[in-house]
């Protein structure tokens, strides 16, 4: 039995995050690292996979779960005439002391209820045995595999062992409460040992996420859910290194049953660069400031003379490149979907437009927070004139499609944005560079784009060069300030898009049934990032109405604690891994310029009225003859 993807929440440390399920169980957790193996992943194979489940002996109880008000520390309840049981789930940041640690406490509300909970590793994407220790205050599980992993359960309540798991049932009255700690085995002197551990980890972990939410300068409307996705967003990220994982779980399904399932614990170099595109749009400089110097080290290690460019794409949290893409095929995947990887093979494909966010981000971060140091210029202007010779070069672009390359509108637009910031930066602060080059190259891609990229068919830019193919990437044109967002060629592409796209208010990224293929079978969702896209290109294209009703149409697809996934299918499930970064970060952006925009038309001339009425309503029949 496999619960939605929708139906989970996340919980997190800054080192890795645990899925927990409606029905309380984790049934997703990589440890101790985000891009390390997992120690329960039921959620991939729900006999193999390993769990870690809290819930009533009886099942007649109906489920709610909620995060306490800005925070990331998750309730579960559960609710029937016998009584309301509910679990406190949450990782201590390294800053209350603790880290590598999760915490749940059982408290009944009302009545009297009998709980079992079930602790049932499995190591190294359960492919490692394991052995059991019961003593010294804890259950120790040891894997034997090469990640020589050792947990520590310690529990309020007796545990026994059984079949290599830890169990206890255990009654609770009104009032009553039991605690487990999940931790790294690092000996008996752990401060989980220590009896108030429990409630005073709970008060500084509360206390961390709400000054961190405090930090925000949003003030507009949907401020809740522009928190929440600020949480994720911060919950993704590496406290130890800077970086940020495009999302923490692998192998979930963008089709069930299909072959698109990919690993994406990693951080990519765009994901990362729009993610702080978003933080400092909310006033969090200290996390932008740490990402730009995981990116200076980067740059300064980069070889412009590599055939596939002098960045990756994608890293490790470290920094490390070593990303071999393979199955693990003794697990069954999410609802059957196989193959399950692990890795990715993105990492050695060339994707020209990393180097346009990548710069647009240290644009932003130069002009609004510290400005680029000699050392970074320098690393800054090699990848430049790299950009500069090799802009036309075809790759596999945005959406890392696993065909031959091609000559990407995308990849060609980002390597404007790159040269275009590049030299706004040397203009702003005085700095060394070929300018002359740079803005050649800069005007040549941008005449290109115009004669060769836009179907004179479509009245629209298009996927690639000579394609009558639609791309929702092209959205973000008038976002990196290409083109006017009220430019005629743009609003006749943005019609085009939503002829061939658009679905309701949601967007597909491409069509799959198009000119060329993306190398893969199967079909996809809607892509959740694409939507929230097409909410700011119409915000900023003034129709400022249509847009809020995308946008809360929009809204209404989150699972029930304002979660995404990458995707969304045909009746509103969630696809692909969860929660992903990007959806998040799109929305943050789209809520803060809808909210600008509707500012500035609230006291202008009404645009047109929404149809939401575009069919034409069915006939009565005609009336018979007389009897």
């Amino acid at each position: 039995m496999y619960e939605p993807i929708e139906n989970h929440a996340v919980i997190g440390d800054l080192n890795t995050v645990a899925l927990v399920a409606l029905d309380g169980t984790i049934d997703f957790m990589c440890f101790p690292d985000f891009d390390s193996p997992t120690i329960f992943a039921s959620l991939l194979d729900a006999r193999r996979g390993g769990f870690f489940r809290i819930a009533p002996v009886l099942s007649r109880f109906n489920k709610k779960q909620l995060y306490l008000p800005d925070s990331n520390i998750l309730l579960t309840r559960f609710l029937s005439d016998a009584g309301v049981v509910e679990i406190v789930d949450f990782m201590p940041v390294e800053e209350s002391g603790h880290e590598h640690a999760v915490v749940r406490r059982v408290h009944v509300v009302r009545g009297k209820v009998r709980m079992q909970m079930i602790c049932a590793p499995r190591f190294d994407y359960a492919r490692a045995r394991h052995r059991v220790e019961d003593g010294e205050g804890c259950v120790r599980f040891i894997s034997s595999g090469s990640d020589a992993t050792a947990l520590c359960l310690r529990a309020s309540v007796p545990l026994r062992v059984e079949t290599g798991d830890a169990v206890g049932e255990f009654t609770l009255r009104a009032g009553q409460a039991a605690d487990f700690i999940l931790e790294q085995a690092d000996g008996a002197n752990s401060p989980s040992a220590a009896p108030d551990f429990v409630p005073r980890s709970f008060a500084e972990t509360a206390r961390f996420w709400h000054l961190w939410v405090a930090r925000s300068n949003y003030r507009g409307r949907w401020r809740e859910m522009v928190n929440r996705s600020a949480l994720v967003l911060k919950l993704l990220t590496s406290r130890r290194h800077g970086s940020a994982v495009a999302a923490p779980t692998f192998g979930l399904p963008e089709q069930i049953g299909g072959e698109r399932n990919w690993d994406y614990r990693y951080s990519w170099v765009r994901d990362s660069a729009f993610t702080v595109y978003c933080l400092l749009q909310l006033g969090y400089t200290e996390e932008a400031t740490a990402f730009i110097k995981w990116i200076h080290a980067r740059c300064a290690a980069c070889n412009t003379e590599a055939d596939r460019g002098p960045l990756k794409l994608v890293y490790r949290l470290d920094g490390s490149t070593y990303l071999p893409e393979q199955v693990l095929p003794h697990l069954e995947g999410y609802m059957g979907s196989r193959p399950v990887r692990v890795g990715n093979g993105a990492v050695d494909q060339l994707q020209l437009d990393i180097y346009g966010e990548l710069m647009d981000a240290i644009y932003l971060h130069d002009r609004y927070t510290e400005p680029v140091s000699y050392d970074l210029w320098n690393d800054l202007s090699r990848v430049t004139d790299w950009v500069c010779d090799n802009w036309r070069a075809k790759d596999q672009s945005i959406w890392e499609v696993r065909a031959s390359g091609r000559e990407f509108t995308f990849s060609r637009l980002m390597c404007w944005t790159a040269l275009d910031r590049a030299a706004r930066i040397a203009m702003a602060r005085s700095l060394p560079a070929p300018l002359d080059r740079w803005l050649k190259a800069r005007d040549e891609i941008y005449r290109e784009l115009h004669q060769y990229y836009f179907s004179p068919r479509r009245n629209a830019f298009a996927q690639s060069r000579g394609s009558d193919d639609m791309d929702a990437s092209t959205l973000l044109m008038p976002l990196v300030k290409f083109i006017s967002p009220v430019d005629s060629r743009w609003l006749s592409t943005i019609d085009a898009i939503e002829q061939d796209l658009l679905s309701d208010a949601l967007v597909y990224r491409y069509r799959l049934d198009g000119q060329e293929g993306d190398g893969l079978q199967g079909a996809e969702g809607t892509f959740s990032l694409c939507s929230f896209w097409y909410v700011e290109s119409l915000a900023r294209a003034g129709k400022v109405r249509k847009a809020r009703l995308c946008f809360e149409k929009m809204l209404s697809y989150a699972n029930y604690v304002g979660l995404y996934s990458e995707q969304l299918g045909p009746q509103g499930k969630h696809l692909g891994n969860f929660p992903q970064a990007l959806t998040h970060l799109s929305l943050i952006s789209a809520a803060y310029d809808l909210d600008r925009n509707l500012e500035q038309f609230a006291n202008s001339p009404e645009e047109d009225p929404i149809d939401l009425m575009p069919c034409q309503p069915v006939a009565a029949p005609p009336e018979g003859p007389p009897r």
